[in-house]
């Protein structure tokens, strides 16, 4: 369940829930695969949805997802590559309107932030990168009336109807070193839009800067990338940030790249999620990260 410690809720997770590997160690043996994500889903309050950065999912899998969860659960959906990685944010209109219109309205309240990660390669385009954000829907409505406009490949498989009338956040990962910037902190507060803190063993840049009304961290692993575990140590220091970050308040010793948003008296909300999945290590670490916020 979402744990409260201060005034912002936590979700601890994984990213994704389909891993082969994961069969036998962290699932039971013999558990058949439709009700993995509800036994994942028993056991932490939020999963990132990986599929749907490789091909539009169908309205039915959101839906079958949304029926698989409790009330309380939240699913962060991550957006599709084919805006970010091949379209680079360029003539956009048609790839976001048939993401929107894929089915992740079917996850009516139990959608969370819809995460936006950018390749290695991507500088810093200020213009491009104000377009985008000026563009992405902050309701389940604006998402509704811009998933209607849904190109021909999505006729007969849409789902275009809002389900909810609460916002929706977005949040980004970016891994050149020119986005560590004031001026993309400045961007995404005046979005209101997360700067994703990712733990990445030191390959891509790391900062900690609050830019929006709620934080989300995906840790990669601490030594090796995607493979390795994380330590009592490392998880008590996560901890402790996290913490702060719900609170409203920033660590004392917070990496960041402009000055710091102020505090805010009615605290954060705090998306984390493991990624370290090659060695399960994912959901043990999510399991232990959450025993330790509550």
């Amino acid at each position: 369940m979402a744990s409260r410690q201060g005034t912002g809720h936590t979700y601890v997770g994984i990213s994704g829930w389909t891993y082969a590997g994961w069969r036998g160690v962290f699932y039971p043996q013999g558990l058949a695969r439709r009700r993995e994500l509800a036994w994942a889903a028993s056991r932490m309050n939020t999963i990132e949805i990986n599929g749907s950065f490789y091909s539009l999912q169908r309205p039915s899998s959101y839906r079958a997802w949304y029926e698989a969860v409790p009330d309380d659960f939240r699913f962060a959906v991550k957006g599709s590559r084919f805006i970010t990685h091949l379209k680079k944010l360029k003539d956009v209109d048609d790839a976001l309107a048939n993401f929107l219109a894929s089915g992740v309205l079917c996850l009516s309240h139990k959608l969370g932030p819809v995460l936006w990660q950018f390749p290695e390669r991507m500088k810093f385009d200020e213009a491009r990168f104000a377009d985008f954000l000026a563009r992405l829907p902050r309701t389940h409505a604006e998402a509704s009336a811009i998933a209607r406009g849904h190109d021909a490949r999505l006729d007969g498989r849409a789902w275009t109807e809002p389900e909810h009338d609460g916002p929706i956040r977005h949040a980004f990962e970016v891994r050149h070193p020119g986005f560590l910037s004031p001026a993309f902190v400045d961007l995404l507060r005046a979005h209101n839009a997360a700067f994703v803190f990712a733990d990445t063993a030191g390959k891509w840049p790391y900062a900690e800067d609050v830019t929006g009304d709620f934080v989300y961290v995906r840790l990669h692993g601490a030594e090796e990338l995607y493979a390795s575990g994380y330590r009592d140590d490392q998880l008590d220091w996560w901890a402790a940030r996290i913490r702060e970050w719900r609170r409203g308040r920033h660590p004392g010793d917070a990496a960041c790249v402009a000055p710091r948003a102020p505090d805010d008296p009615a605290g954060r909300d705090v998306f984390v999620y493991f990624d370290n999945d090659a060695k399960v290590h994912a959901p043990f670490d999510a399991l232990r990260l959450a025993e330790r916020l509550r």
